[in-house]
């Protein structure tokens, strides 16, 4: 008898609550993401950088939230693993208002020397919760990726490589390689004329010395000294 008598006590605190109280409420923090498979058909190269499929992230919660997108692997998945060191997310980090979507662009780094072989990862969406000084992640999502490494020599990743960034970075690379093409060229000239005027020195003094010998022969006063001697 006790125990129901207490009951409605309850009951009616908690309206009390919800409707006295202002801002009294249970926060509910949510996420989805807007992909659920990317199935990238080419095959990659090592050594290559890709662009994959941006990913949308979406605040089902009812209060604003921070959120971070990352790769998650299956327990016991036959593909292998893509390191997460590979994988670039931009922005590292998003705020979102309830309901509000943020687009997070993904790039893929693969090592010039990759095993070759099926690749298989989980793209998850994440709800950042701060826990005293730290932060924890709480409500995730994720979409599957599929994507495949062709077989591939060392030194052809190194050359994908260097072309990728070649291309990403020009002009640059034309402008330190005519600064280093004209820098070559002043040294070569610069050790040639330098050349060249050591070998004149010698050669000079030898003829201003024959020269010398000559008028010393031809003059009359040093003929009739001779004679004399």
């Amino acid at each position: 008898m006790y125990f129901f008598c207490r009951k409605p006590i309850f009951i009616w605190l908690f309206i009390i609550l919800f409707t006295v109280v202002p801002g009294f409420s249970f926060a509910r923090i949510g996420v989805g993401v807007g992909i659920g498979k990317i199935d990238m058909e080419k095959p990659f190269e090592p050594g290559g950088i890709y662009e994959i499929p941006s990913i949308s992230v979406i605040n089902t919660g009812d209060e604003t939230s921070e959120y971070e997108v990352g790769i998650e692997y299956h327990q016991d998945q036959p593909q292998l693993l893509p390191a997460r060191e590979w994988f670039n997310f931009e922005p590292a980090k998003l705020t979102l208002k309830p309901g509000e979507v943020g687009l997070v662009k993904i790039s893929l780094t693969l090592p010039i020397k990759t095993a070759p072989g099926d690749y298989f990862a989980y793209i998850e969406g994440r709800a950042l919760r701060k826990q005293g000084t730290g932060t924890r992640i709480g409500v995730a999502a994720a979409g599957k990726l599929y994507f495949t490494v062709s077989p591939a020599t060392g030194w052809q990743g190194l050359m994908l490589r260097l072309s990728i960034l070649y291309k990403k970075y020009s002009p640059w690379p034309q402008v330190v390689a005519g600064v280093i093409a004209v820098a070559g060229i002043f040294l070569l000239l610069r050790r040639f004329f330098s050349f060249n005027i050591q070998r004149k020195g010698p050669k000079n003094s030898r003829t201003a010395v024959k020269s010398r010998n000559i008028n010393e022969t031809k003059s009359p006063a040093n003929a009739i000294n001779k004679k004399i001697k």
